[in-house]
């Protein structure tokens, strides 16, 4: 294990914020991919519903 002496604290506590932010930001956009894809196959299927 590395010593990161009397700075440890702030290093490991750093790296947890940070992985969870980006754990959050993948989460979100994964989210946000299938709202855009619902959204856009329903409005692709009006669409094509009002074409017949």
């Amino acid at each position: 294990m590395l010593d990161l002496g009397k700075y440890a604290g702030a290093i490991v506590s750093s790296w947890v914020i940070s992985l969870g932010l980006v754990v959050a930001l993948i989460v979100v956009t994964g989210v946000q991919a299938r709202k855009s894809r619902r959204d856009l196959e329903a409005a692709e299927a009006r669409v094509k519903g009002k074409r017949k």
